[in-house]
């Protein structure tokens, strides 16, 4: 009777976060984890789609990733939905602005990489961090679309264009030509790039099945530049 009882409860509260679970899919909220089996009613298809940017998104970049001299009109970028694998191995839910030209090659890479369980600590837009790109890299948030110079410098990023994205920066830092690391804390992570089990996420290097997947859909790796190295960065 007891074991019934406790059978009867589990399943109760199963069905509560079943519930729950499909409630942030069909609502989309980002960073909110989900189960499998709430993935699978939902269905992978309606996971991995590009939308126009809608009103509440542009309210959200405006004045940060979307800057009042911003040259990019709203009307080629797309808000892409993502799963990745976050560092625990749980599904979460992820979102990107990207360019049009490349929303169906991202829609396409982290569907693989979701399916081969490949883990991504966050992917929310960078305007979650006021557009501060040195604040998302140092919390290994992966972006894409954010109006803004190359470091360093008065030319304006591929991420200016939403052609660029890069991958958990943290782990997987910019190393400029000075030296200057960044993010300032993805110093430790620069030299000895084989993956190991003393961090949570893989290392990009050209083993890697990011880096392969990005490379099949043509794009660049910052991490083959010749005078700085970019690990996290991929554009075209």
């Amino acid at each position: 009777m007891r074991r019934t009882l406790i059978s009867i409860i589990a399943l109760f509260f199963g069905v509560i976060l079943h519930a729950e679970d499909l409630n942030n899919l069909r609502q989309w909220i980002p960073a909110s984890t989900v189960s499998d089996d709430a993935v699978r009613t939902y269905t992978l298809d309606s996971c991995f789609k590009a939308y126009p940017i809608s009103d509440i998104i542009f309210q959200r970049m405006q004045g940060k990733s979307y800057k009042k001299d911003c040259t990019i009109p709203r009307s080629t970028l797309r808000y892409l939905h993502v799963l990745h694998r976050n560092v625990d191995g749980q599904t979460q839910l992820g979102e990107i602005v990207c360019n049009q030209a490349i929303a169906q090659d991202l829609l396409d890479i982290f569907r693989k990489l979701y399916l081969n369980n490949y883990k991504i600590e966050r992917i929310t837009l960078v305007d979650d961090y006021d557009a501060d790109d040195e604040r998302s890299m140092a919390a290994n948030n992966t972006s894409c679309f954010n109006f803004r110079t190359v470091s360093g410098t008065q030319t304006l990023s591929k991420h200016a264009q939403g052609r660029a994205i890069d991958i958990n920066p943290l782990y997987n830092p910019y190393v400029r030509r000075n030296g200057k690391v960044e993010p300032a804390n993805g110093r430790p992570y620069v030299t000895n790039r084989v993956n190991s089990r003393k961090i949570p996420v893989p290392f990009i290097n050209t083993q890697d099945l990011c880096y392969r997947l990005f490379i099949q859909h043509g794009f660049r790796w910052g991490g083959a530049w010749r005078t700085s190295k970019d690990y996290q960065h991929f554009d075209k």
